[in-house]
C-alpha cells in the first residue's frame, strides 16, 4: 500500500473551523448528520471514538453547553489536527483528546453518550493512503470489538450513536442485538427521494426499548430538503 500522506481539506462551520491537516478523512455529510442527529443533549460525559479532525466532539460541544467530552483516535495525524481545531474553538476546556486504541486505552469514566463514525467496510479494495484506509476499513477496529468496547464504556442508561451504509448498518444492528444491545432509534437516510436509502443513523441502548424509526431525505427537487436544513442549520454556513 502506498503510505504517502495527503493533506485533508479544511471546512468552515458557523461556530468553528475544521483544519484537516493530515488526518486522512475530510469533513463529510455523514459526519455532520451523525453530529447533528446523535442524542447527546442530556449527557454529562460524552465519548467520541475515532474523532479524526474533532468534528463530532466540536458539534457535541456546540449542542450541549455543559458536557465534558473525551475524544480518542489511533492516528497521531488526526489527533494533531483535532488538537488544533479544539484549541481554536470556544470549547477548548471541555474537550479532552487521547491518542490511542480505544480497545485497550484506559478511560477513567463511564459515558452517558458515545458517538462514533466507525470504519465502514469489512472487505473490498482499500484506499491507497494509510490514514484513509484505517478510517474506512475495519481491519484495526472490527464492528464486533467496537460494540463490545462501547458496551463496557457506556453508563447503564446511556446511548451509543453510529452511522453506517445500509448493508453494514443492518449487520451492525444484528451484531449489536447478539451482544446485549437494544435498538432505540433508527433513521434511514436517502440522498434524494428517487434514490434508495444509503445510510443508517443508529442509536443503541443497554435498556429494553421499542425502536423509533424515522426517515430523512437530504435533497428534494428544489435543493436541500426542509428536514435536512432543520437538522443541520446550526452548523452549515449557508443553511
Amino acid at each position: 500500500m502506498n503510505t504517502n500522506i495527503k493533506k485533508t481539506k479544511d471546512f468552515m462551520f458557523k461556530q468553528f473551523t475544521i483544519t484537516g491537516g493530515f488526518s486522512g478523512m475530510p469533513v463529510s455529510t455523514d459526519g455532520v448528520l451523525l453530529g447533528a442527529w446523535s442524542k447527546v443533549q442530556q449527557a454529562k460525559y460524552i465519548l467520541d471514538i475515532g474523532t479524526g479532525t474533532g468534528l463530532l466532539s466540536l458539534m457535541c460541544a456546540q449542542r450541549n453547553a455543559l458536557a465534558i467530552i473525551d475524544a480518542i483516535d489511533i492516528d497521531e495525524h488526526a489527533i494533531e489536527a483535532a488538537k488544533k481545531n479544539v484549541q481554536n474553538s470556544p470549547w477548548d476546556s471541555r474537550i479532552h483528546l487521547h491518542h490511542g486504541d480505544v480497545l485497550d486505552y484506559s478511560l477513567s469514566a463511564l459515558f452517558d453518550s458515545i458517538v462514533c463514525n466507525p470504519p465502514y467496510f469489512n472487505d473490498g479494495e482499500q484506499a491507497q493512503v494509510r490514514q484513509r484506509a484505517v478510517a474506512r476499513h475495519t481491519d484495526q477496529l472490527s464492528h464486533k470489538e467496537l460494540l463490545e468496547r462501547c458496551f463496557h464504556l457506556l453508563s447503564d442508561h446511556g446511548n451509543a450513536n453510529f452511522i453506517l451504509p445500509v448493508v453494514e448498518g443492518r449487520q451492525f444492528i444484528e451484531s449489536a442485538k447478539k451482544s446485549g444491545w437494544h435498538l432505540k432509534s433508527l433513521c434511514e437516510v436517502k440522498p434524494t427521494s428517487l434514490k434508495d436509502v444509503s445510510r443508517l443513523l443508529i442509536e443503541l441502548s443497554k435498556q429494553p426499548c421499542t425502536a423509533e424509526v424515522e426517515a430523512l431525505t437530504i435533497r428534494d427537487t428544489t435543493g436541500y430538503s426542509p428536514e435536512f436544513i432543520a437538522l443541520t442549520k446550526d452548523f452549515y454556513l449557508k443553511m
